[in-house]
């Protein structure tokens, strides 16, 4: 990656770790489901209210490091107006990107800002503050009871 490109997705990251987007709970009829990272101690919940098979409003609330906030915050963001499916599936080729394993460029440039967080494939241990969120969303789509760990 370019030092130009690099410092750019920084900047991103920085953005939404200062201003986080969507950083706030969601009343009923939305569900939600909390997500921990034991090993940085990132603690999040996920809202998301559906209007029929379409993720009409997603937020979230919580402490972490920034790649952790970020994320969420980008999350929500790249989820909201998508459906269900549609949500599911981001949230399974961000987690390729993040772990080194999303192949080719167009998949990648499918991915927009979110290809922000592509270098933490590079330190393993933070491919979970940036996947937390996710998982989390996941479940609370799922309407998952158990609070979600990383571990």
């Amino acid at each position: 990656m370019s030092r130009d490109l690099d410092d750019l997705y920084q900047s991103v990251i920085l953005d939404h770790n200062k201003t986080p987007r969507n950083f706030h709970e969601l009343p009923p009829p939305a569900s939600h489901a909390d997500g921990h990272n034991p090993l940085c101690g990132d603690r999040l919940t996920v809202w998301v209210d559906l209007e029929g098979d379409t993720v009409k409003d997603v937020a979230f609330l919580g402490n972490g490091c920034a790649i952790s906030k970020a994320s969420a915050s980008m999350m929500t963001a790249a989820v909201k107006g998508k459906s269900r499916a549609e949500a599911m599936a981001l949230a399974d080729e961000f987690q390729k990107l993040v772990t080194g394993k999303l192949e080719g460029a167009a998949e990648r440039k499918a991915l927009g800002k979110l290809q922000a967080l592509a270098g933490v494939s590079e330190y393993p241990v933070r491919v979970k503050c940036a996947s937390l969120a996710w998982h989390t969303l996941k479940a609370a789509i799922a309407g998952a009871a158990e609070p979600v760990s990383t571990e």
